[in-house]
This record gives C-alpha cells, sequence and structure tokens, in this order.
C-alpha cells in the first residue's frame, strides 16, 4: 500500500439514527470512537491576505521511477540467439531511449494530477535494478518491459507498485509482449504467481491506460494516512465503528475538534470588525457571481462567510485539507445563527474536501474519489432505484463540479429546517458522472456510471439530481450496501478499483 506523508450523526427524516438506538446514545456510542483532539483554539487562529482566503493545500504529487529494461543480443551460428522483439541492438536502444523520454515528458505535462517523474534509467538484469539510486524516492515504478532478463524480479523487489509499459504498434515490439503473462505474471503456472501484482498492471500500447493508472496511484497517496477534522466528533450513520475502520482500511488520522472550542471561536469571529466586514464583502462577491440568485436572508449568506473563516482557519490549524461536521442539521444552527451548508461549498469549491454529517462510512469514499479525480465530490441521499434511473440529493453540494467553472446556484434555505443558507446547485444537464456507494463495514465498494437527465426542484434536500445508468434497476438495488452515496463528474470507475486493490477494500464495478 502506497503512504501519505503527512505536512453523530444529522436529525433529518433522511439521515435519522438506526432503530433502537436514540441520537444520543449514537452520537455517544460515535464520539468514543473518535481519534486526535484538537484543543486550547484562541481566536485568530491564523492570519492570511484577503486573496489567500480560501487557499486549499495542492495534493501531494505522485513520484514516479521510469525503468526501460533492455538485452543487447549477438548472433550466433546455426542455432537460436535471440528472443522476440525490435530492441535488441546498442543502435537500437540509442533510438529508443529518447522516444521513451518523449512519452514521459508529454505525460506528466498533460497529466491532471501531481506528479513528479524521476529520470529514466536504462537497465539490463535485476543487478543493475539493485543499482539505481533514485528507486527509493519513488512512489510506482514505470516498466518499460522490453527484455532484461530477471530485470522484473529486480524491479518487483523494490517493494513499489508497478505499472508495466508494453509496445506493439506503438514502436518496435517487445518481448513481454509475448510472455509477461505465462512467463512472469503466472511463472509458468495456470494461476497469478507475483503477490501484489496483476493482469490489470499492464498497459499494451495505450499510454492513456498508463496515465489513469498513475492517477489512482496519486488519489490513493493522497489518501492513505490523510488528516481530517471532525467537528463535533466522528460518527458514521448506523456504524458506530466507521471511525475506527477508516483508520484500519485507509490510516485516516482523525482529528476532533468539539463544538465548545468551535463556539468560542465563532463568537471571538462574529466579535471580530475586520472578520465580519470580509465577510460580508466575500458575501457580496459571491453573489455577484453568474448564475448566482439569493432566496433567503442575507445575513445567514454573511454569517456563512464568517463560520466559513473559522472553518478554514481550524483546518490550517490541524494541518489538514479535509473536513467534516457532525450534528450538522442541528447543533450548529443555534452557534453559528446560520447553516453548514454554505461553508460546505465554499470550501469544496476552494479546493478543500468538506463533507456534512461526519459520516465515516462514506467520507473515505470522497476523500479517495477527490483525491483521483481532483474535483469535488456530492454527498448525497440516494432514493430508490426504478427504470434505470435514481434521484440523489443534499443541501451541500460544490458548485465547482468539474473542478473550474462554477455551476448556477439559488441561494435557498436548508430544506429540513427552512434556515440558514443553502445551494441549490443546477448540475450539469448530460454529465456522465461516477457513484461509488460504500458498505457499512467497509468490506467492498460499489460503483455505478450514470448520466444527469434531470435536475428538479421537488420538496426533498436542495441540489437534486436524477442520473441514468444501464444495469438492471434491481441488479442496481440488490448491490446498494449502506445509505450515503458520493458523486463525481466524469469517469473514474477504472482508477477508484485500481487504487483499492492496494488496500482491505474490495470493489463491486457494476459499470
Amino acid at each position: 500500500m502506497l503512504q501519505r506523508h503527512r505536512p453523530g450523526v444529522s436529525a433529518h427524516a433522511g439521515c435519522c439514527p438506526p432503530p433502537g438506538l436514540s441520537r444520543r446514545g449514537f452520537l455517544g456510542a460515535s464520539a468514543a470512537a473518535g481519534g486526535l483532539a484538537l484543543n486550547g483554539l484562541s481566536w485568530p487562529l491564523a492570519s492570511a491576505a484577503e486573496t489567500e482566503f480560501l487557499a486549499a493545500p495542492a495534493r501531494t504529487p505522485l513520484v514516479v521511477k521510469p525503468i526501460f529494461t533492455y538485452t543487447i543480443y549477438t548472433p550466433r551460428p546455426q542455432t537460436s540467439w535471440r528472443s522476440w522483439g525490435g530492441v535488441q541492438t546498442q543502435a537500437a536502444v540509442n533510438e529508443e531511449i529518447p522516444r521513451i523520454e518523449g512519452e514521459l515528458k508529454k505525460l506528466a505535462a498533460e497529466a491532471d494530477f501531481p506528479v513528479r517523474m524521476l529520470p529514466l534509467s536504462s537497465v539490463r538484469n535485476a543487478a543493475e535494478v539493485a543499482q539505481i539510486g533514485d528507486a527509493k524516492e519513488a512512489d510506482a515504478i514505470l516498466v518499460y518491459a522490453n527484455d532484461g532478463g530477471n530485470a522484473l524480479e529486480g524491479i518487483r523487489a523494490l517493494g513499489k507498485p508497478v505499472v508495466f509499459f508494453i509496445r506493439y504498434r506503438s514502436g518496435p515490439v517487445y518481448l513481454w509482449y509475448e510472455i509477461i503473462s505465462p512467463r512472469y505474471l503466472r511463472d509458468h503456472s495456470d494461476f497469478p504467481a507475483k503477490p501484489g501484482l496483476g493482469y490489470d498492471d499492464v498497459v499494451v500500447d495505450d499510454l492513456n491506460g498508463v496515465t489513469w493508472r498513475l492517477r489512482a496511484l496519486a488519489g490513493l497517496k493522497n489518501t492513505v494516512g490523510a488528516r481530517i477534522v471532525a467537528l463535533g466528533g466522528a460518527s458514521g450513520w448506523a456504524c458506530p465503528k466507521a471511525p475506527e475502520l477508516s483508520k484500519d482500511r485507509l490510516k485516516l488520522d482523525i482529528v476532533n475538534v468539539s463544538y465548545d472550542e468551535l463556539g468560542k471561536l465563532l463568537k471571538a469571529a462574529r466579535e471580530d470588525r475586520e472578520t465580519v466586514a470580509l465577510s460580508k464583502k466575500l458575501a457580496a462577491e459571491y453573489l455577484a457571481r453568474e448564475g448566482t440568485t439569493l432566496e433567503t436572508d442575507l445575513g445567514f449568506l454573511e454569517r456563512a462567510f464568517v463560520l466559513t473563516r473559522v472553518l478554514r482557519d481550524v483546518l490550517a490549524a490541524a494541518g489538514a485539507r479535509m473536513f467534516t461536521i457532525n450534528s450538522c442539521m442541528g447543533t450548529i444552527m443555534p452557534i453559528s445563527e446560520t447553516t453548514a451548508c454554505m461553508p460546505l461549498s465554499i470550501l469544496n469549491d476552494a479546493g478543500y474536501l468538506a463533507f456534512c454529517e461526519s459520516d465515516f462510512v462514506v467520507v473515505p469514499s470522497g476523500i479517495l474519489l477527490a483525491n483521483i479525480a481532483g474535483k469535488p465530490p456530492f454527498l448525497n441521499d440516494p432514493c430508490y432505484p426504478h427504470d434505470q434511473e435514481i434521484t440523489l440529493a443534499h443541501c451541500t453540494a460544490p458548485r465547482k463540479n468539474d473542478g473550474k467553472t462554477m455551476d448556477p446556484a439559488r441561494i435557498m434555505t436548508h430544506f429540513e429546517s427552512d434556515y440558514g443558507a443553502a445551494p441549490k446547485v443546477e448540475m450539469r444537464m448530460g454529465q456522465v458522472v461516477t457513484n461509488i456507494i460504500p458498505d457499512f463495514l467497509m468490506e467492498k465498494w460499489t460503483g455505478l456510471r450514470g448520466e444527469i437527465i434531470e435536475v428538479g426542484f421537488r420538496p426533498i434536500c436542495r441540489s437534486q439530481i436524477d442520473i441514468k445508468f444501464k444495469p438492471d434497476a434491481l441488479h442496481v438495488c440488490e448491490n446498494m450496501p449502506g445509505f450515503h452515496w458520493m458523486t463525481i463528474y466524469g469517469d473514474y470507475l477504472n482508477e477508484v478499483g485500481y487504487a483499492l486493490k492496494r488496500t482491505k477494500i474490495k470493489w463491486n464495478n457494476l459499470g
């Protein structure tokens, strides 16, 4: 598994405590599963220029070590003296190396995820692999598997995730195009014989296939060991042990912040004239953005920006870019005199990961999905699948769903309380989306591709979409564990499955 280097429940009807357990009992059981606490905070927590008000830390780059394996053959009379392949002479090697370096440069330049490519090394055997000094810096190895005898075993001994790229039509054909499955992956048997390596680690000709695998590994690197602040404690819808499962499966570092701490900070922030003035200014600028309309009291939105500033500063104090809030349907309202819906939306648009409900059944899937895609995910309540479609809704949603442009939004009240400020985001019709459906016990996540076919305005959570999918609706229903879903613009089913195979979580891809 890649290692990352680090620099309670809502009250509305769709998210109620499980039967037989009161809300107080449920929250108490959940809070006991929390991690480190962040105490003794005082205002101001951090100083930042206006332009840096919402500057989120960037994802950590995936460090990739490219290795080219080759063999130089010498003709011998009246015997088979060479294997398959078109790169077998020093002249051919000298032509192949700059070709590879050009592809690597292009891949790194065009990648939509952070990646740092180390210099290419060319090796003939395992002994030469062992002499590669910068391999220890790498998170993953990209092997141009041409030939090289036992070099592949030497690369496996490095203990890093490996992606094999093999040529057939993209250049001189490589030997491993013929034999990587029977001789290497299966080791002269009928079954996979290399722990940690699989058939999906091999790519033939398709550099886009290399890119999405590296994208998956970059997402996993930024997820394993990630630090997340849990306001009001870590919880789990119908699964109080979800926070502990998150720590076990993905090594999440959960930092608890109490509502008492938040209340003190928020009170001080609302008494700070500069903070209040800046919040009003930012609220006015937000409303001035194209496609934004206000349908609630302006004060709710202005106070939402005060809360956003406090939450941003708590994240900075904790050294985190990920946040979730417990009891967001009740406890936060009298403290902030608004709702958390807008701050979560604003933080997500700024590059943070911010989730309501502190539901660690689903939050880990949102962290992985966002770290893969580089876009904010939409945590939502799914309804019942029917006629190959399903409704997904929640009162908070990002607006910068493609990671770049703002979707239109009406700023309304939170639906169940008819209070505060919440975005009704008009997501993009026809947009392909990836949905992750996590199970309560974090044993197997299910993936479903869909397309947005309707953006409704029914009396349910404000941001609502209907998506169409290809599998039979009953089949989706039968493969729909847990409760909350994570949804994101784009198709990332391959990446999620590729990342999860390096964890304890299994993958069920419905397509």
